[in-house]
């Protein structure tokens, strides 16, 4: 088999497999609002029609929520490769500040290039397409894969995956594979492709602090009576030394330093603070004194206020002493952090703080620890050296500073080290008006795991 004799059938066909991807964009299935729920049905029902056509053998799952597709090839080749991706979409509103109708998809030209303009483009089902059609051309130019492939696609990503570690695990026999691959990330940059073998964890706290019974008169009560809005403040300004270390005790414990090597290969790329906050209108780094920028974002843990409440918020002026005052608080976590141990510090931390006549009640929003892959697994260097092959630069390692429960799921439920390789760029402006997805993304994408199958085959 010659990979060259397939990279000629995708440039053939790119225009074929735009087509098919406008109709699937065409499909609105957003999993957050039940009135959808019969698209996200076609969704699923469009794409085993699709997979089935190019000879796998694919069928939909159902779930208490939205289905699962599964396909498997019949191909026996090791390795054995899983790629995941999922099919929903985020809501669109609001509507009015869409240029054209989000599910009415179509190629837009623009000062940076062509564009598939649309709900849904970068955000899954173009990145998931890219996939599919490698596989596609694979068949068409030798009528085999080069390796076993299944295929797993989710519908409810975008909502939490209430239905995703249920299924695997109660279909773990057939999902487990040697390695998975998950196309739901994006370049470094515009050119650098990225395979991300870190991704930070999420601790989500909401406290709320009661003094008083009542709202009072400041006036009558300021100064004699305790302020929970004073309360509040000063626990949230000693969560932070003047150097931006976390001050909750034992926060840093299982934390390790970033290995040499990719230290080395992150400083390789070219990133720079100034430019990155000035696209949104700062200029000076925040975080750890002497951490470089990509550390911050990528493989430090934080701590950061999300939102504060607490007293007369509406228009003029109420000399109020709240009975109440809330505050939301997330830490983005790395591997080595226990969030059920950090969630117990820091109510322990903000209980030490809290003075007389006050209490405090809290309110978790979900825990989930850091992922890892092992960049030991060969597969990983195969994969960045067909990615290099394609791209104008060499492709890297790196870290992101979202979270990605899936690649998790596939190492604790079902022990495979997952491959993140996504083509989106920063301005896809996934989740917001006007999503797109770079055709480049879309063509060399379709490119890139078409020599990334190729790679791993051998």
């Amino acid at each position: 088999m010659t990979v060259e004799q397939v990279l000629d059938r995708v440039d053939a066909d790119l225009d074929a497999a735009v087509e098919r991807l406008l109709d699937l964009l065409r499909i609105p299935s957003i999993s957050t609002d039940p009135a959808y729920k019969d698209d996200c049905d076609r969704a699923a029902n469009w794409l085993v029609e699709d997979l089935n056509s190019i000879g796998l053998d694919a069928s939909k799952r159902a779930t208490l929520g939205h289905p699962m597709v599964v396909a498997h090839g019949s191909e026996t080749a090791s390795p054995h490769l899983m790629f995941y991706g999922h099919y929903d979409v985020q809501p669109v509103d609001p509507l009015s500040l869409w240029t054209n109708p989000p599910f009415e998809p179509a190629l837009e030209d623009t000062e940076k290039g062509r564009v598939i303009r649309g709900r849904g483009s970068s955000d899954d089902k173009g990145q998931l397409m890219t996939f599919v059609e490698a596989c596609r051309a694979w068949k068409a130019v030798h009528g085999t894969l080069p390796a076993k492939v299944s295929i797993f696609f989710e519908g409810e990503e975008e909502s939490g995956s209430p239905s995703l570690v249920p299924f695997m695990k109660d279909n773990k026999e057939e999902l487990t594979a040697d390695v998975a691959l998950i196309c739901d990330t994006g370049l470094f940059g515009e050119s650098t492709p990225a395979i991300v073998t870190r991704l930070r964890g999420l601790l989500g706290e909401e406290l709320t602090i009661t003094g008083p019974d009542k709202d009072l008169h400041s006036g009558m009560y300021g100064g004699i009576a305790r302020n929970p809005i004073r309360v509040l403040a000063k626990i949230i300004a000693s969560l932070h030394d003047k150097t931006g270390r976390i001050m909750v005790p034992g926060f840093y414990d299982g934390v390790e330093e970033l290995p040499s090597d990719i230290a080395k290969q992150w400083g390789s790329l070219g990133f720079e603070n100034a430019q990155f906050l000035g696209e949104v209108g700062l200029g000076v780094p925040a975080g750890e004194d002497g951490r470089t920028g990509l550390e911050m974002i990528w493989s430090r843990p934080t701590c950061e206020v999300n939102g504060i409440s607490g007293g007369y918020q509406g228009d003029g002026f109420k000399t109020v002493l709240p009975s109440q005052a809330s505050a939301k608080i997330s830490f983005r976590l790395v591997p080595g952090q226990d969030p059920l141990k950090l969630r117990e510090a820091f109510r322990a931390f903000v209980q030490e703080q809290l003075p007389e006549d006050c209490t405090v009640s809290f309110k978790d929003h979900g825990a989930s620890a850091a992922s890892e892959m092992s960049t030991d697994h060969p597969a990983f260097e195969q994969a960045r050296g067909a990615l290099s092959d394609e791209w104008p630069n060499e492709a890297a390692f790196v870290g992101c500073g979202g979270s990605i429960p899936i690649a998790g799921h596939f190492k604790e439920i079902l022990g495979m080290d997952a491959l993140l390789i996504g083509f989106g760029k920063d301005d896809d402006q996934i989740h917001s008006p006007n999503e797109k997805y770079d055709l480049s993304s879309f063509h060399k994408g379709i490119r890139s795991w078409v020599r990334v199958l190729d790679a791993l085959s051998k």
